[in-house]
């Protein structure tokens, strides 16, 4: 069973819960929620598959996210996503002009982030996404590989997939409601409920995974493997819609 006939059937419902949270807000806020989140899974399921990584963990996770973007979503839904996740990546390195590179950080450089994430997009389906590539100016030097590297990303993480969903959905993601009223917390629970009933209606973890929407004092997400869960703060919103005004 491919990864693309396994999801193909969930992006109705998936794209619903986008559009439903750009009622409050910009869609460049929700599809950027919606990135972190797919990258914060991508570190659970490395974690609970017990996966080997060849390189940084966090590239494999960013590789993750724009996998399921890409498979997910129908072509006009998952084009905005992907401009959007990648402007993210741009305003990230905006935000931090003038500060010192961290070299030393286990994520790589956000312009490098973005370029991937372009490529990866991109080489999924070269002929019909050449405006993407134009429009967010890849380099031909680095186009003519991207098929090749998407085509990879896909046979590594398809086969994954594959495996999570051979004995049908269950209810392994677990999500906590925010206690908040905060407008950031209704925001966020806007973007995840959607995803998570269709990612349980796919998928099977080996251990449950709580899902935890809470103010962490600066805008943040991760996975936390000592008791499985992903933590998505509500800080992240007003960080983002800044960051789109900008």
């Amino acid at each position: 069973m491919s990864l693309k006939s396994c999801f193909l059937a969930s992006t109705l419902c998936l794209a619903g819960g986008v559009a439903s949270a750009q009622e409050s807000h910009s869609t460049f806020v929700t599809s950027n929620l919606l990135g972190i989140f797919y990258h914060e899974l991508g570190h659970a399921v490395i974690d609970l598959m017990q996966l080997p990584v060849f390189g940084q963990e966090e590239d494999a996770a960013d590789v993750f996210s724009i996998l399921l973007i890409n498979e997910f979503f129908e072509e006009d839904t998952a084009t905005a996503l992907a401009y959007d996740t990648a402007l993210g990546f741009l305003g990230e390195a905006e935000a931090a002009a003038g500060d010192e590179i961290a070299y030393w950080d286990v994520h790589g450089l956000d312009e490098q982030r973005f370029y991937n994430l372009v490529c990866l997009f991109y080489g999924a389906d070269p002929e019909a996404r050449q405006d993407f590539a134009e429009d967010l100016e890849l380099p031909d030097d680095r186009a003519d590989s991207c098929p090749e590297e998407f085509d990879l990303a896909y046979e590594s993480w398809g086969a994954v997939l594959d495996e999570m969903s051979e004995n049908g959905g269950g209810v392994s993601l677990q999500y906590q409601s925010p206690d908040s009223e905060h407008q950031a917390a209704h925001t966020i629970d806007a973007v995840l409920l959607p995803e998570i009933d269709a990612l349980n209606a796919q998928l099977q973890f080996p251990h449950t995974l709580d899902i935890r929407v809470e103010s962490c004092g600066e805008a943040n997400a991760f996975y936390d493997p000592n008791d499985t869960s992903i933590t998505l703060c509500t800080e992240f919103v007003p960080h983002l819609a800044k960051m789109d005004v900008e």
